[in-house]
């Protein structure tokens, strides 16, 4: 069933799914001279007629009238039109699901100049507060919107990005598993015993993500230069275009460049793990000869016994499993990167160096994420100050003071200080008056900040029964 409009703007097919595809096209690629359609579906022929009418007369008026278009219009407009050809897989199908998940179904009709900073502040609130989104989803979603709408702004449909203005919410860092020395030990011992434990080592010490290390072929090994290059990944994800046939997988392996600039890297390798690829290597030319000539010659570096690649979901079955051997509880594969860079960083490699290693975007994103492993690094530097304060702490100065000695008939005694007048006593024991007095000086030196110059004994005046002595405290 066809129904085509009388300029052949738009059309109407019945797909063997039983859906509707309505499409329309929105312009004429220069290049090829190939027309550009925008697909939408409808479970239904009334509603393929509206949405058909709809997008006709969107793009008929576009641009004198293109801020009648809705929010949720203009997104799918933007993902196809302007983003797709320069999105990678996995970003497109963040973004597709951002449109699909959670912009049309709250903010999809309203007109797209009708989107101010409030109406999507009151939105981020409601999807924080009452839906529970994480505050890194939240962020992403905003990253994306605020792309789409720079276009629309770029184009004149809009006069300014309300996204510019909105108040994110901001979540604790979540905290990352890391396996302990011990830990890393029984995993290293235990991935011995099993086929792909050399690409677990491999994992501990280079700090590989999963697909980086799917990803990599025998040309990326540089054996003399004791290096590795990451230059692609191996994931499984949805695929762009929705699957037509009934039963057909909505899901495919995608072998593309690493998610960013950054990630396109090379890595030093220690000597012991060039040894374990050299072992792999002999490993595959066993598996070569195992299958004949039902063998795979397909260049990989991971590979099933007939030389294909191993997909993501295999392999996390295949170190589950070395988990297991090894007496460990569950770790993410990814918790095997953190725990390289935690141990980089306690073994002192420095934070631009790790950040290369890793791919990651700055240093400062390295020094965040990995802030754990620093508070140990700040006692041990706290430490070395010691010495320094040590080294410039003064030297003990002697002070020598005089006591005034009054003697009575009695046989008794009365010792004062002329430069500590609260220091005095009453003694029948001169001596022990004295060691009375030097215990009271030594404390009051204590809390002293600047000690009196001793008064000369010879400006002290005595009368009949009295004399001075001189009483020596060390600070």
């Amino acid at each position: 069933m066809s129904k085509a409009r009388a300029k052949k703007e738009g059309n109407i097919r019945l797909r063997a799914d039983g859906r509707y595809e309505v499409r329309v096209t929105v312009d004429y690629d220069p290049i090829s001279g190939k027309q550009k359609r925008v697909s939408k579906y409808a479970s239904t022929q009334e509603e393929a007629v509206r949405i058909l009418n709809q997008m006709s007369y969107i793009y008929d008026t576009a641009p004198n009238q293109f801020t009648r278009i809705t929010l949720g219009d203009w997104l799918d407009l933007c993902l196809d039109v302007y983003m797709k050809s320069t999105l990678k897989q996995s970003t497109y199908l963040s973004y597709e699901s951002y449109i699909r998940v959670h912009l049309k179904p709250s903010l999809g009709n309203m007109a797209l100049q009708d989107i101010t900073p409030r109406t999507l502040q009151l939105f981020y609130n409601y999807k924080s507060e009452v839906e529970g989104l994480s505050p890194k989803t939240i962020v992403n979603l905003n990253l994306f919107l605020h792309r789409a709408l720079d276009f629309a702004v770029a184009e004149g449909y809009i006069g300014s990005n309300p996204t510019s203005s909105v108040n994110l919410p901001r979540g604790d860092r979540p905290q990352i598993m890391i396996l302990t020395r011990d830990e890393q030990v029984q995993l290293i011992q235990g991935s011995r015993h099993h086929r792909y434990g050399v690409f677990v080592r491999l994992a501990l010490f280079t700090g590989m993500r999963l697909g980086e290390m799917l990803g990599l072929k025998w040309e990326d090994v540089d054996f003399q230069g004791r290096r590795l290059y990451v230059r692609r990944t191996l994931n499984w994800l949805n695929k762009m275009k929705k699957p037509v046939d009934p039963g057909e997988s909505t899901t495919e392996i995608v072998i593309q460049t690493p998610k960013s600039q950054n990630s396109v890297r090379s890595i030093p390798l220690i000597p012991q793990v060039i040894q374990d690829l050299q072992s792999w290597g002999r490993v595959q030319q066993a598996d070569r000869l195992a299958a004949g000539e039902a063998y795979c010659n397909s260049g990989f570096l991971v590979t099933n016994p007939f030389g294909g690649y191993v997909e993501p979901r295999t392999f996390k079955k295949y170190y589950d499993q070395i988990l297991q051997i090894s007496g460990l509880r569950h770790f993410t594969f990814h918790a095997l990167r953190h725990t390289f860079a935690s141990r980089a960083m306690e073994q002192g490699m420095d934070a631009k160096t790790l950040s290369v290693i890793l791919g990651h975007a700055s240093v400062s994103f390295t020094l965040d994420t990995y802030a754990h492993v620093l508070d140990s690094h700040k006692q041990e530097g706290m430490m070395l100050m010691e010495d320094l304060y040590t080294s410039m702490e003064p030297e003990q100065v002697e002070y020598t003071y005089p006591v005034l000695v009054t003697s009575y008939p009695d046989g008794t005694a009365e010792l004062t200080m002329p430069d500590f007048p609260e220091i005095n006593c009453s003694t029948e024991n001169l001596m022990q008056g004295l060691a009375e007095l030097r215990e009271s000086l030594q404390e009051e030196m204590k809390v002293c900040p600047y000690p009196p110059f001793p008064t000369p004994a010879g400006d002290i005046f005595c009368t009949p029964g009295q004399f001075v002595l001189q009483l020596c405290v060390t600070r």
